[in-house]
């Protein structure tokens, strides 16, 4: 956590469907435009959580809502657009590019982007970054942070 983040909540799920069901419930606290930064180790339920906030975004069921490992980006939603990312495989800037995401900015949205922290960036809408830590068994702690606001868009580089 750097200076500029003070955490909002923390909660310890013991399930797949408890993590889920807590994405759900937090997705009503979120509006468009909004970036939810996704953090934590493999394996730590980043996908679990997202199938929640999407599904209570109302923009698919959970079923839908599949890991973007390799497609990258996955897109939710008609009217109100859901951008689920996975910047585990970005090394550049110019990988970046090729994802098209800059293109999200141009509408307001929610974009719930993995690993985060591998390419940060610099965003004109309201940050909310989400760590997921493995507390043994299913287990995981979930704590949500709020994150100083930036102005520029787009990535840094």
């Amino acid at each position: 956590m750097s200076d500029s983040e003070k955490i909002l909540a923390s909660v310890t799920t013991a399930s797949a469907e408890e993590t889920a069901a807590w994405g759900r419930a937090f997705a009503k606290t979120l509006s468009a435009p909004a970036l939810v930064l996704l953090t934590g180790d493999l394996g730590s339920g980043k996908t679990t959580l997202t199938k929640g906030l999407v599904s209570g975004l109302g923009a698919a069921s959970e079923d839908e809502v599949t890991s973007p490992t390799f497609t990258l980006v996955h897109v939710y939603g008609k009217a109100r657009k859901v951008f689920h990312a996975d910047l585990y495989r970005i090394d550049s800037f110019h990988d970046f590019e090729t994802l098209g995401m800059e293109d999200m900015f141009d509408t307001p949205a929610i974009a719930i982007l993995e690993w985060s922290e591998r390419f940060p960036l610099i965003a004109p809408w309201p940050q909310v970054r989400i760590r997921l830590e493995h507390q043994g068994q299913d287990h995981r702690r979930i704590t949500v942070y709020e994150v100083a606001s930036s102005t520029p868009s787009g990535p840094t580089s």
